[in-house]
């Protein structure tokens, strides 16, 4: 998959649902509203500066939304503010619990009607069990924003989640047998949702496919894709780079094992392995 570049298309004004705004989000809107009005522009004119919808622009300044950073960037440049939106964001960043090259994606993640999710390495972050997750993660905070990440798959209204795991995800020891075994125990209760479609992908080479990422669509259609990479990730609403990573999920799927394959898989090396 080419790792996402370039500028954002934010299709319809916006490219996630509004969310309920937040300590940080609302002083991010309000600075915006500052800078707006010293340079005595209306939402409308700085809609157009910056290339999307005047409803967008609002929910940024009532703080229902968190920007990606390259608009922040837009916005810069529209007002001819040099960086102040920009470190702005970057002081959101720094106050979350998400790495810098994760913190564009949550918000898509969070209102999602479809997810979908391919991981080599580790298991996908919204099925880790606590203890597996605590292994890999540095500290308490990190662990808490990750559990709370899952809360959408118990929603009133969760996303319907495909996840692809390649098969050596369930041998690869993290945090010791017994996570080992909690973590697979977990996988079948979940893959049990109706909502959730689990497959386990049998090793092998996939052509294209050279990394972990994760689709996420919006009720209105709108996709965004998030890539990780060796030095941390990137995401992309380029209609390339999603339709790309739409093709290599569905080469994926053909190749994994059905879902009531991949259950009986995951139990055996469950019982086989991790006992």
């Amino acid at each position: 998959m080419p790792v996402p570049g370039g500028v954002s298309r934010y299709q319809g004004g916006a490219p996630v649902a509004a969310r309920r705004p937040t300590r940080q989000t609302i002083a991010f809107g309000q600075e915006v509203i500052r800078l707006r009005t010293e340079a005595s522009l209306s939402r409308l004119d700085l809609a157009e500066r910056a290339a999307v919808s005047r409803s967008y622009i609002a929910q940024v300044e009532n703080g229902t939304t968190r920007c990606r950073r390259d608009f922040a960037v837009r916005l810069d440049k529209a007002l001819g503010t040099d960086t102040t939106l920009a470190d702005g964001w970057d002081d959101i960043v720094k106050s979350s619990a998400y790495p810098r090259f994760f913190a564009d994606f949550p918000e898509a993640e969070a209102s999602a009607a479809f997810l979908r999710a391919f991981e080599n390495t580790l298991v996908y972050g919204l099925l880790q069990n606590e203890d597996y997750a605590r292994a890999l993660l540095k500290d308490d905070e990190a662990v808490a924003a990750r559990m709370r990440r899952q809360s959408i798959l118990s929603g009133d209204d969760p996303p319907t989640l495909c996840v692809v795991l390649d098969e050596s995800v369930l041998h690869r020891l993290v945090g010791g047998p017994e996570v080992m075994r909690s973590q697979c125990e977990h996988l079948l209760a979940v893959s049990m949702l109706e909502h959730v479609k689990l497959q386990i992908a049998p090793v092998a080479y996939y052509p294209g496919v050279h990394a972990p990422f994760t689709i996420a669509t919006q009720e209105n259609g709108d996709r965004i894709v998030y890539l990780a990479t060796l030095n941390g990730g990137h995401t992309s609403s380029d209609p390339a780079d999603t339709l790309y990573a739409c093709k290599a999920f569905a080469a994926l799927q053909g190749h994994a094992h059905s879902v009531t394959e991949s259950r009986i898989l995951i139990r055996k090396v469950m019982e086989e392995k991790w006992s």
